[in-house]
């Protein structure tokens, strides 16, 4: 199934985006991919638009809601807004070469104390794939960051995503390496976990995409 089947027309030689239909594509395969419980929650189509704008590339509205195609998005919301579903479903607009693969950071966490240091060279400078034999960087979403736990591989300790995240920082600003984020902490609990330099390094990286503080727990 896909999106630009259902949304997406050829006309006067350039191809134009239906949100409408943006919407009802992404509605859809929500109920496809979590259930039949799954609805686009209309006070979120303001949020909506801005991701998909940015998905498709679409500079001139990217532009007008102040968001950077060069940069990554930091999707910020409280528990149970629907950050981990959207991104999921973002991603199916995006172009072959910057469709991400979403992946837990309590998933990192664990694999870091089963496998080591590897793992940071797994999501940094082992993250390439090929297009016609040309290394592309992988995009990867690093879904609720700051809820894991700082782990420990044969007794050392490490911030293991702030360790992927400069690694991915260097790559950002010598290879375009984008990055995505989804979090429900404030830019201030992000830096006591992180400490500054990452935060410093992420205003850099990543656009700003919020949902109001006050949307409702879906998952109720």
């Amino acid at each position: 199934m896909n999106p630009y089947d259902q949304i997406a027309e050829f006309r006067g030689g350039v191809f134009n985006f239906n949100f409408q239909r943006s919407v009802i594509w992404l509605e859809e395969k929500g109920k496809m991919l979590f259930g039949a419980h799954f609805a686009i929650d209309p006070g979120d189509l303001e949020l909506i638009y801005k991701l998909l704008v940015y998905a498709i590339g679409d500079r001139e509205n990217a532009e007008k809601h102040g968001i950077s195609l060069r940069k990554g998005i930091l999707l910020s919301g409280p528990i149970g807004c629907g950050k981990s579903a959207l991104s999921r479903l973002i991603s199916h607009f995006c172009p072959r070469e910057t469709q991400y693969l979403v992946k837990p950071t309590r998933e990192i966490s664990f694999e870091f104390e089963k496998d080591g240091y590897s793992v940071i060279n797994l999501y940094s400078k082992g993250s390439y794939f090929k297009i016609g034999g040309i290394p592309i960087p992988k995009v990867w979403c690093f879904d609720d960051l700051g809820l894991e736990q700082t782990p420990r591989h044969f007794g050392n300790e490490c911030n293991v995503m702030a360790e992927i995240l400069l690694a991915r920082y260097d790559l950002f600003t010598t290879k375009h390496m984008l990055t995505h984020i989804t979090t429900n902490l404030s830019a201030s609990e992000l830096e006591a976990i992180y400490g500054n330099r990452i935060r410093s390094r992420m205003r850099e990286m990543f656009n700003l995409v919020a949902f109001d503080r006050e949307a409702k727990d879906k998952r109720k």
